[in-house]
């Protein structure tokens, strides 16, 4: 495990825990860890929800399908981030998302159980690992009415424009990339690929943005 400390200590569960502690962490909680190649489906829709998943390396993808097959990704998720915990810790018997690995990516695999209850060593860092839990939840909560205020927008062209507006006040910059090519940006905005790649098009040439794959200038 010591080999993952470096991107376990910027993962937001484990914040002010030391790295000797998280060692014994780790083994309290029966960490353990695996690879999924691209496009494999690492919590399937429908599952029952037991593990909280952290990102050693690689991305995953929160995806949502519905009943004609429209897919909608809800999320990305990168190295040292959690994905997950809000179903694991409800007990869902049944994961309303998928969580697909969007490249080649290590995960680690919490068991919930472990996670949210205190193991008989009495560890005194547990307490600051369901504080951390909690505050990365209500940060979850915050992410997810964003993208709810951007798909709430009426046209194509808005739902883009804000979903661009909010990556470029994230990077600070009217230059950036994102995460997503032209057809996971379509399931994100929950639009279709055709209107997306002619709305963008269309803003080129009015000179509001200049756009190149996954990069994208407000100008």
């Amino acid at each position: 495990m010591k080999k993952y400390l470096a991107v376990l200590g910027k993962c937001p569960l484990f914040y002010g825990i030391k790295e000797d502690e998280l060692l014994r962490m780790l083994g309290c909680l029966g960490a353990k860890t695996e690879f999924f190649d691209k496009k494999y489906t690492v919590f399937a829709e429908g599952a029952r929800a037991k593990y909280i998943g952290i990102v050693l390396s690689g991305s995953v993808q929160i995806t949502q399908v519905d009943f004609y097959g429209n897919r909608s990704i809800l999320s990305v998720i990168g190295a040292g981030q959690v994905f997950a915990e809000a179903f694991a810790c409800a007990e869902v018997e049944e994961m309303p998302v998928s969580v697909v690995a969007n490249e080649p990516s290590e995960i680690m695999l919490l068991e919930c159980a472990h996670v949210l209850h205190t193991c008989g060593n009495h560890c005194a860092f547990h307490r600051q690992l369901i504080f951390n839990l909690m505050k990365d939840l209500a940060t979850k909560t915050i992410t997810f009415h964003k993208k709810i205020d951007i798909t709430s927008k009426r046209t194509t062209r808005e739902k883009l424009m804000a979903y661009l507006m909010h990556e470029a006040k994230r990077a600070g910059s009217n230059s950036f990339d994102i995460p997503f090519d032209r057809q996971e940006l379509a399931d994100y905005l929950e639009v279709e690929r055709s209107g997306l790649s002619a709305e963008i098009g269309k803003l080129q040439k009015e000179g509001v943005l200049e756009s190149r794959k996954k990069h994208f200038t407000l100008l």
